[in-house]
């Protein structure tokens, strides 16, 4: 395991941390990003007294004091099961193959001109875009 993928999990939690859904976004699940982002505004309309959110927008403009740790206490429930809803994503997508075909059924061929391997049923290289159906002059 790369040096990379051993870093995905923990950066999609820290930018999801940051901001609800980013991390989601990170591991390029935007659906479920959205999910979170819907859900958690959601929360914030339906259980955050609206005094709170007032003075919550205030705080964030500098002018005001935060609200009570119990009026917001929704969202960030909220919020934090999204880090580790990305968390766990991560680590699920670190753990499985990386999408390359291995399965036995599927025919390969070399390419002629730069040698890699193609899948028989093209007509060309998709690396070099050399035809595969002509003949090659040895």
């Amino acid at each position: 395991m790369s040096e990379l993928t051993k870093v995905r999990p923990w950066l999609a939690a820290i930018l999801g941390l940051a901001i609800t859904g980013l991390g989601h976004l990170y591991l390029r699940r935007w659906r479920r990003a959205l999910l979170w982002v819907a859900l958690s505004f959601a929360v914030l309309m339906l259980f955050v007294p609206t005094e709170s959110v007032t003075a919550l927008s205030n705080a964030a403009n500098g002018s005001g004091t935060l609200p009570p740790l119990t009026d917001i206490l929704p969202v960030l429930s909220v919020s934090l099961m999204s880090v580790v809803d990305a968390f766990f994503i991560g680590l699920k997508q670190v753990s499985e193959p990386s999408g390359v075909l291995t399965d036995d059924d599927t025919e390969s061929v070399a390419c002629p001109q730069c040698g890699r391997e193609v899948d028989a049923d093209l007509d060309f290289c998709h690396w070099c875009t050399t035809r595969l159906d002509e003949p090659t002059d040895d």
